[in-house]
């Protein structure tokens, strides 16, 4: 039939329209997916945001701790006036106030209980060292002894046995009386090493008549004091010596 009316056959046609078909649709851009409707904002999401975005700022920060260690010649007082400012500081200078006034109600109970343990001695015995000091015990104190690097505050009086001759006095009137540290060189005023040695052994409060040899005086060469005063050679010395306070030495 198709030999008939002259015309190709009837399959051929369908498969090239089927072919350009396949072309046409795979030329053909990919369908767009449907897009979702946006919800409107509502004034309530905006409000959350704006809250969420305060809480963010209005977040405290930590501070950052070191591990260095703040150096201050009074780190109680600066961190009292850095937290709790000028009223911490008031309460700081009256803890002070307050420390002061113990300390002193300390030393004059430490001077009573002082006062209290000295006694005099009622029968006077000499005693004699082995580096050749003689001494009288005339009252026996209540402190404390001297240690080396102590402050000891005495009054004394010496004099040179063979002729009587006083060359050192702070007895009595508006004396002062001498102030040495124990171990110090070199000494002053007509002290010498035999009057340290028997500090050693005496109390705060005590009294001692001391004869020192001129080994542990001023020797063989004596010594000019000052004033006229002169210590001969190989004077031996006659010294009465009591001691008034024991303390630290100042720095």
């Amino acid at each position: 039939m198709a030999t008939i009316f002259g015309s190709p056959p009837f399959s051929s046609v369908p498969l090239t329209r089927t072919c350009h078909h396949i072309a046409s649709s795979s030329q053909s851009p990919p369908p767009t997916p449907p897009q979702q409707p946006q919800r409107p904002t509502s004034s309530s999401d905006s409000e959350s945001v704006q809250v969420s975005t305060k809480a963010q700022q209005q977040k405290p920060i930590k501070p950052v701790t070191s591990s260095t260690k703040v150096e201050s010649t009074d780190w109680i007082a600066t961190s009292l006036t850095r937290r709790f400012g000028i009223g911490a500081g008031l309460a700081w200078v009256g803890f002070l106030a307050f420390g002061v006034i113990s300390e002193q109600i300390k030393t004059r109970l430490e001077v009573s209980q002082q006062e209290a343990d000295t006694r005099n001695v009622e029968k006077e015995e000499e005693v004699t060292l082995p580096n050749g000091i003689r001494y009288y015990e005339l009252k026996v104190g209540g402190g404390a002894p001297p240690r080396p690097g102590d402050l000891v505050v005495i009054d004394i009086m010496g004099k040179i046995e063979s002729s009587g001759e006083v060359f050192v006095d702070t007895f009595g009137g508006d004396k002062k009386p001498l102030a040495l540290v124990m171990g110090s060189r070199p000494y002053s005023k007509g002290l010498c090493e035999g009057i340290e040695f028997v500090l050693k052994s005496m109390k705060a409060g005590g009294k001692r008549k001391v004869i020192v040899p001129p080994k542990l005086g001023f020797g063989e060469d004596g010594a000019d004091l000052g004033s006229g005063v002169q210590i001969p050679s190989l004077a031996t010395l006659e010294y009465i010596v009591e001691v008034e306070k024991v303390s630290i030495a100042p720095a």
